[in-house]
């Protein structure tokens, strides 16, 4: 692949990329493994009960049961360990979970740190199933949830800041409208009043260090660029300290959270080849949003790479890339209506809710999720695109004769 100039936004959006790649081949192995005689891949062992020589070793086995170490099958796998030291490793972390889901990602540390009476800060920006439970589950456990907006400066987070505040949530860039948020500060802040902070790192995986920056607990779905396929669904949580990780380890076990050793091994599989990946697919996803930057219909193209982007110093200063997934405001002149008639149109992007595997996806997101906070909503119809490795000159090709369709549906 041709390099990028240093000087370039394309040789910034692929850099972190390259700085990970040795990391995800050569991690995430059981150093007890020989180097000659083994597969290259780790096996998977499928397995519920686990068999010990006597009651001596059971129980001592047992009183280690956060190291680990093979007590039960719910309680994880040799796979799933492997797993979750390179996803710790990754993040820069102590100590990964690996959950079933990335929804289950965002819930069990909640669950874990919040009791009745607690107060929860979340971004107004943040993940639609994330909102849900805190507004239905986490309230009828008796915990109340107050919405930021995601480009709150250090005052007004402080002023939201309760005494009974024991987690800030944050999620940069945030789902649809992309915000990326002043992670240092919010950490500042959360740690003044003795709360922790959670990042949903889904986005930044790679490309955004969240321990260096003061995050406490560090998000991932490891549905999306990890497992890289669209074949799999699995969530992680990592920690930056072990006093956390007790607590952590703990919920996961009272709440059976884990992975299947399959899905760990397909996770573990396509961690491998995220690097050579990321780097192709953040660098089409590039050209084909400054393609759509000059574009008459669009209003703004919603990638933390461009200025126009909330945040977007924020990225400049914390991130060491970019991935393939940004948004796209239209025009006000051009209705939904219309923005769907285009959506409908394209051949080559799928219509589908995730992102993060190999192909090219396009959703719309007019209304987004956002509801709570007012300014900075986008104002003009709205879609999210996930550039694949598809053909960068084909996908264009595509979005061009959308936007005929979007003319033409306009005018008539």
């Amino acid at each position: 692949m041709e390099q990028p100039d240093p000087n370039s936004s394309a040789y910034r959006v692929s850099q972190g990329w390259r700085r990970l790649a040795s990391l995800l081949v050569q991690g995430g192995r059981a150093e007890d493994v020989p180097r000659r005689g083994a597969f290259v891949n780790p096996p998977v062992t499928r397995g519920s009960t686990v068999l010990f020589p006597d009651l001596a070793a059971m129980r001592e086995t047992g009183t280690r049961s956060h190291d680990h170490e093979l007590v039960y099958g719910a309680m994880g796998t040799p796979i799933q360990h492997d797993l979750e030291q390179l996803v710790a490793a990754i993040e820069g972390g102590v100590h990964c979970q690996v959950v079933s889901s990335g929804l289950a990602a965002c819930t069990m540390p909640l669950l874990a740190f919040l009791s009745a009476g607690d107060h929860l800060l979340l971004p107004d920006s943040v993940y639609s199933p994330t909102r849900r439970f805190a507004s239905t589950m986490l309230a009828r456990m008796g915990v109340e949830t107050t919405y930021y907006a995601p480009t709150i400066d250090e005052a007004g987070l402080r002023a939201l800041v309760r005494d009974t505040t024991r987690v800030v949530f944050a999620e940069s860039p945030g789902s649809h409208t992309f915000e990326v948020q002043d992670i240092p500060m919010l950490a500042r802040v959360a740690h003044a009043h003795g709360a922790r902070l959670m990042l949903d790192n889904t986005w930044g995986i790679g490309v955004f260090q969240p321990f260096e920056h003061g995050v406490d607990i560090s998000i991932q779905a490891l549905t999306k660029y990890p497992g890289g396929h669209s074949d799999v669904i699995i969530g992680a949580v990592t920690v930056a300290e072990n006093e956390d990780w007790r607590i952590l380890r703990d919920a996961a076990i009272q709440l059976g959270q884990v992975a299947g050793p399959d899905d760990c091994w397909l996770t573990l599989r396509g961690l491998r080849t995220m690097a050579v990946r990321l780097e192709r697919q953040s660098l089409s996803a590039l050209r084909v949003a400054e393609w759509l930057r000059g574009r008459p219909e669009v209003a703004r193209v919603l990638h933390p790479a461009f200025e126009e982007c909330p945040g977007h110093p924020f990225w400049l200063r914390d991130f060491t890339g970019a991935c393939g997934l940004f948004g796209v405001e239209l025009r006000e002149d051009f209705p939904v209506s219309a923005m769907e008639d285009m959506i409908d149109a394209l051949g080559l992007f799928g219509l589908g809710a995730s992102w993060g595997g190999y192909e090219s996806l396009v959703l719309p997101t007019t209304g987004g999720i956002r509801r709570n906070i007012p300014g900075g909503i986008p104002k003009g119809a709205t879609f999210r695109i996930h550039i694949g490795l598809e053909n960068v000159d084909d996908l264009i090709a595509d979005l061009e004769g959308g936007f005929e369709v979007l003319r033409a549906s306009s005018a008539g």
